[in-house]
């Protein structure tokens, strides 16, 4: 076999005497393998491959993975939410782990403006509900103020003049429980729907959660603060003696009220969205609840009852809360009844049963806040979702 421009016509001048038409037999030149003298190159096979070998030697598009567990919206949330934070693995955590003496700086000052936000947040939660609540009303926020004054009116007639129940000034006996009963209970409802009934909100607007429950608990601590004063002034008014070291109770036994208060309230509004059952669960504990705390009755009937086994009542923070208002309020540790023997109305006429009473009841109440707030932060990167 001769190469090409080697046969006779070939000479020295061969090469410019070529046609420069390509021949017929060109293509057929160019397909023939590489002799032994001319290895083949890359390149030359590519040439002489041409558009339908390049194309089958081209990589099949392999089909895309997979979604891994846990990349989903709920993932999502919790990575982003965690991208921000020093150690988690985001860009806050790379940033951090470069820089940790700016880092730690930057976040601090971070979050006291955030939680200078947060507390802004939640005084304009709290005044907004106000004026929603009275918005229209003639006597607006007087209505709060009427109320311990008709009920004081009402049980009064009814336990004292009607029922005889033997207890001295029966509507100051109960309403120094009653007040703080109803603060809880209204704290706890309201921040049970606090998430679902801003579920508008939570979807759109990036903001601390935690603020509607806890706008709920600080709605109706106002509201119990100014009827507290109202009651006061009106046992001054009807001649009760009040002015003694038993109102410094109303302190501890306030701070009591309001750990278990939050604790609840964060706790019950975080599975009130997941679980929609626990309104109604709500509703009918609270009603059954009241009937634990001693108002209607003597807490010297429930000693009389249970004897030694007392203690197991008191394990209810709010009865011993309540029991500590009594103390601090009302003043009439015994009384005389009708047949002549005597009732304990109060359970001890001291100041130290009841600081007692009182630390245990704060130990159960910081482990509900604790479990509240657990709760709450982790269901809260779901609400979204959930709502």
């Amino acid at each position: 076999m001769q190469l090409a421009g080697a046969g006779p016509a070939a000479g020295p001048g061969g090469a410019a005497g070529a046609s420069p038409a390509p021949s017929p037999a060109a293509p057929a030149a160019a397909s023939a393998p590489p002799s032994p003298a001319q290895p083949a190159t890359p390149a030359t096979l590519t040439t002489s491959a041409g558009p339908q070998a390049a194309s089958a030697t081209s990589p099949t598009p392999r089909p895309a993975p997979a979604r891994r567990s846990g990349s989903g919206p709920r993932h999502a949330v919790r990575t982003s939410q965690q991208g921000g934070r020093p150690g988690l693995g985001g860009a806050g955590g790379a940033a951090g782990s470069a820089d940790p003496g700016g880092s730690t700086g930057a976040l601090a000052r971070r979050s006291r403006a955030q939680s200078r936000v947060r507390w802004e947040l939640l005084r304009n939660l709290i005044r907004k509900d106000i004026k929603v609540k009275y918005k229209g009303s003639t006597l607006g926020f007087a209505w709060s103020l009427a109320n311990p004054l008709l009920l004081l009116v009402v049980y009064t007639f009814v336990f004292q003049v009607v029922f005889k129940s033997g207890v001295p000034r029966f509507g100051i006996y109960f309403l120094s429980g009653l007040l703080i009963w109803n603060a809880f209970a209204g704290s706890v409802s309201t921040a049970c729907g606090s998430v679902v009934g801003n579920a508008n909100l939570v979807k759109k607007v990036r903001f601390p959660l935690a603020v509607l429950p806890l706008s709920a608990v600080g709605f109706a601590a106002v509201h119990f603060v100014l009827q507290l004063l109202v009651l006061l002034v009106l046992t001054l008014v009807l001649g009760y003696p009040l002015i003694g070291g038993g109102l410094l109770l109303l302190v501890p036994a306030g701070a009591v009220a309001l750990v278990f208060t939050v604790g609840m309230s964060m706790l019950v509004s975080a599975l009130s969205v997941r679980f929609k059952d626990v309104p109604h669960l709500v509703e009918v504990a609270l009603m059954a609840w009241i009937w634990l705390n001693p108002m209607v009755y003597a807490f010297g009937l429930i000693q009389q009852r249970l004897h030694e086994y007392t203690w197991v009542y008191e394990l209810n923070p709010m009865a011993v809360v309540v029991m500590a208002f009594q103390r601090a309020i009302y003043v009439d540790a015994t009384a005389t009844k009708p047949d002549g023997s005597q009732l304990q109305v109060l359970a001890d006429p001291g100041y130290l049963y009841y600081l007692e009473r009182l630390a245990m009841a704060g130990t159960i109440s910081l482990g509900v806040l604790a479990l509240g707030v657990w709760v709450f932060r982790k269901l809260q990167a779901d609400f979204a979702e959930d709502l």
